[in-house]
């Protein structure tokens, strides 16, 4: 095989993540098909790049040189491809936004637009906020709304902007059937014999958290699905197959109840980053603004969490 930018990259993001299962959640690929790509290029280059055990990963002396050259390339790459623009015929300037999918990403995009009407701004979702953390970092990102949990908290170097938009706590969706749906609260130990579908690791803490919580609690949680799709987990949750741990915006109607958790175990800031050399930096403030309008017009809708909100006031 011939060494490829695509394999420097992933190189650099397992050395990053820690371990070949986390950096496979930041990719969008799965650990076997991570490691088989691993191994290759560890064959074509003849020698080993990472030390791998149940620690994580840590790069050998030939890993060490591979990684700093490898970075100097992909950052010339990208580069090359920002510095490119310029002998392109300027059209309308163009924001670039991530986000996370959720309560934040839509409605700052639209409020960006209604903000910025001489620009197209242009909305990059992912899974994983450690995916938009990178494409910030490598000029690919203005700005996103991302996501950090308790003990996983955000880093930024001084070239980031960054503002916390707002700290959500994490409630549990149940069957309206569910024994404990008519509490007002549940506590955490009470799900302790509970089914559990969680959504996949994010590369940025979750669900580690929750595990973390569980484990708090005195019980380490029965975990049978991993759902990515809001769809199958709403159905899985009404039919009374699982619960699941989910935002305070989580939408419960029909056959699911929202429920939070009693002294908020675990929670996440949504967080509003971005570059301080780029075209919003002069206007961060007015843009986190933005950013928790949208996040509160979707929470506004939101009877549980109103409710739970009303609780904590009083």
């Amino acid at each position: 095989m011939e060494l490829e930018l695509r394999h420097l990259h992933s190189l650099c993001v397992i050395a990053d993540a820690g371990s070949v299962t986390k950096a496979a959640t930041v990719l969008g690929v799965s650990q076997p098909a991570l490691t088989a790509q691993l191994q290759r290029v560890e064959r074509e280059l003849g020698g080993q790049i990472f030390i791998r055990d149940r620690n994580g990963v840590t790069p050998t002396p030939l890993g060490q040189y591979l990684l700093t050259r490898a970075r100097g390339m992909l950052l010339a790459m990208e580069e090359l491809r920002r510095n490119a623009g310029q002998f392109l015929p300027q059209e309308r300037p163009v924001i670039r936004l991530g986000g996370i999918a959720g309560a934040v990403s839509v409605g700052l995009a639209d409020r960006l637009s209604d903000l910025l009407p001489e620009a197209e701004v242009r909305l990059h979702t992912e899974y994983s906020p450690r995916v938009l953390w990178d494409l910030l970092l490598a000029d690919r990102l203005d700005a996103a709304a991302i996501a950090d949990y308790p003990g996983f908290a955000l880093r930024h170097p001084v070239s980031v902007l960054a503002e916390v938009i707002v700290v959500e706590p994490v409630f549990v969706a149940m069957s309206r059937e569910h024994p404990l749906a008519d509490k007002e609260q549940v506590e955490l130990s009470e799900l302790a014999d509970e089914r559990w579908a969680l959504t996949p690791p994010d590369g940025a803490g979750w669900p580690d958290c929750f595990y973390t919580a569980c484990e708090q609690a005195g019980f380490t949680p029965k975990v049978p699905y991993t759902v990515t799709d809001a769809l199958p987990m709403r159905e899985m949750v009404a039919t009374g197959r699982a619960i699941t741990a989910c935002q305070a915006v989580f939408n419960g109607a029909g056959d699911v109840v929202v429920k939070p958790l009693a002294g908020d175990p675990v929670h996440m800031r949504h967080l509003l980053v971005c570059r301080r050399e780029g075209p919003l930096a002069h206007m961060f403030d007015r843009v986190v603004r933005l950013a928790r309008e949208a996040y509160w017009a979707t929470a506004d809708r939101r009877p549980d969490y109103q409710n739970w909100q009303l609780l904590r006031a009083a």
